[in-house]
């Protein structure tokens, strides 16, 4: 492994660790006991702008720092998630292999995606039985029929070979 690689391992178990730490009970009760302790050292610096200035201070500092460690856990986590869900699609038969990497696609090709699943819940609606499954494939088959249907043969002229266009 190379330097670069490593250094990305450890901020990446770093964030994590971090982020699963900052949203457990103890770190709440330890930011809960800090504010209290700031508010009752209030009269002891006569409230003042530097007594103020340190809770601002200190929060934003942390603010910030923490929305890059927990937006990075985060990314993590979502793609493993991506990664399990296009696995699932991929491995059953009767799934959509178009669902496969649908985080890439655009928001106009989701939306389109998203009217399929609309029409696959019309049809699951129609049915009698709550076990009957529909697929995306199955509306695109339905459509494709119905397209096949409504186009009518073409009738071609016949032109002999050697003739030529004027």
């Amino acid at each position: 492994m190379n330097s670069k690689s490593q250094q990305s391992s450890a901020f990446e178990k770093f964030a994590s660790k971090v982020s699963k730490a900052a949203g457990s009970t103890t770190a709440f009760i330890s930011a809960f006991i800090i504010v209290v302790a700031w508010a009752v050292s209030g009269p002891i610096f006569d409230y003042s702008e530097t007594w103020q200035l340190v809770i601002n201070t200190g929060t934003t500092i942390i603010t910030f720092l923490m929305v890059f460690l927990i937006q990075k856990a985060q990314n993590k986590d979502s793609l493993a998630i991506q990664l399990k869900l296009n696995e699932l699609v991929a491995s059953n038969d009767l799934s959509s292999n178009s669902l496969v990497d649908i985080e890439s696609m655009t928001e106009e090709e989701m939306i389109i995606i998203q009217k399929y699943y609309h029409r696959l819940s019309e049809l699951a609606k129609k049915d009698q039985s709550i076990r009957t499954s529909h697929s995306i494939a199955e509306a695109h088959e339905l459509h494709n029929r119905k397209k096949q249907k409504n186009v009518k043969p073409n009738k071609t002229k016949r032109t002999p070979k050697n003739s030529s266009k004027k």
